[in-house]
């Protein structure tokens, strides 16, 4: 139970200051990277030896993949980062009723008019794929070997950080579908209808991450005749 404790509360604390930062900095490309960033390295080094600190189901679904999670714990993995992000965005949402800010954003991700960029459909799958992909094969590189232990909440974070540089300003970057989740749900209208994409595309990117990294990591060598 305590892992899924962990997964709720690091969800909640993720979603919280890096969609709250990025409506109160008014989508500022530095400080919403650095929010998301940050807040992984933070929670990396608290709940880290408890649930692994994936607060995302995408990293689950990998780990999954990697046979390193059960399906009950995927499960429940899944259940309790939705109900974080739920959580974390229901806070913002009481934080900022009433605020000159209002509530029309919080944090959710889009594309075309929802877009900065007005990014296409196939933009935005695109975009969120490879985002997904980078930051789930670091995932999945940092943590395969216990010599990258003492650093690898400091190499995910800053990963986190650079996807989040290059994709705020298309997408609003995702990589989450808790994350991008939560907000639509408060908002309804076309951020809900668009969600989809940010739960299937960082899926498919966790999907070809596992796939090139059993691939080019985990091949055993060939032997010389």
């Amino acid at each position: 139970m305590k892992k899924y404790i962990a997964e709720f509360i690091g969800t909640l604390v993720l979603v919280l200051f890096g969609t709250g930062i990025a409506v109160v900095s008014g989508g500022d490309l530095v400080a919403t990277s650095l929010a998301f960033g940050l807040a992984i390295i933070a929670e990396a080094y608290v709940i880290g030896g408890i649930s692994g600190c994936h607060v995302n189901p995408a990293v689950s679904f990998a780990m999954f993949l990697q046979k390193k999670l059960t399906k009950k714990d995927f499960a429940y993995y899944v259940v309790a980062q939705v109900l974080g992000a739920i959580t974390g965005t229901a806070i913002l949402y009481a934080i900022l009723v009433g605020t000159t800010m209002g509530t029309a954003s919080l944090g959710a991700n889009g594309y075309e008019s929802l877009s900065a960029t007005n990014i296409s459909l196939i933009g935005a799958l695109c975009t969120e794929i490879v985002l997904t992909f980078v930051f789930i094969y670091t995932i999945l590189g940092v943590t395969s070997d216990k010599k990258y232990e003492s650093v690898s909440g400091i190499v995910i974070g800053l990963t986190l950080t650079f996807v989040h540089l290059l994709g705020i300003k298309l997408t609003g970057t995702s990589v989450n579908p808790a994350r991008s989740l939560a907000p639509a749900l408060f908002l309804c209208g076309d951020a809900l209808k668009q969600v989809w994409v940010f739960i299937v595309a960082p899926l498919i990117g966790a999907e070809l991450a596992t796939y090139v990294y059993r691939l080019l990591n985990e091949a055993k060598p060939s032997k010389k005749k």
